[in-house]
């Protein structure tokens, strides 16, 4: 079993920056692809950001330059710094884990950037 836990969501005005974390635990023994997405209300759920086990990232096409993944392998978490936050990314953020042919979400964090 795998779980996934994040965490740094909060408000912030517009052009302000957050940095939100995810630490998957349990049973992995190897790198696992992990990634961001998130959901705003009446949306679907849409990716943000991931990062493969060989360290290949890719990007929704709406926060290219101002978000950036990263990873700890050490210790299987992803990082996401986000800059010049919009309004429109307000939303709840998901982590997703995939590890051994399974996908793993987690709880998910609010984002609220006010205008």
């Amino acid at each position: 079993q795998v779980h996934v836990v994040e965490s740094g969501g909060g408000l912030v005005q517009a052009g302000g920056s957050l940095r939100l974390s995810c630490a998957a635990s349990g049973s992995i023994g190897s790198i696992p692809t992990m990634g961001w997405y998130r959901q705003a209300p009446g949306k679907q759920r849409e990716l943000v950001a991931s990062i493969s086990s060989a360290g290949a990232i890719m990007y929704g096409d709406s926060v290219k330059g101002r978000f950036t993944i990263s990873r700890d392998n050490t210790k299987k978490m992803v990082l996401l710094q986000m800059n010049n936050l919009k309004p429109e990314d307000t939303a709840v953020y998901y982590c997703r884990c995939n590890y051994g042919g399974y996908v793993y979400w987690g709880q998910g964090t609010q984002v609220t950037v006010s205008s």
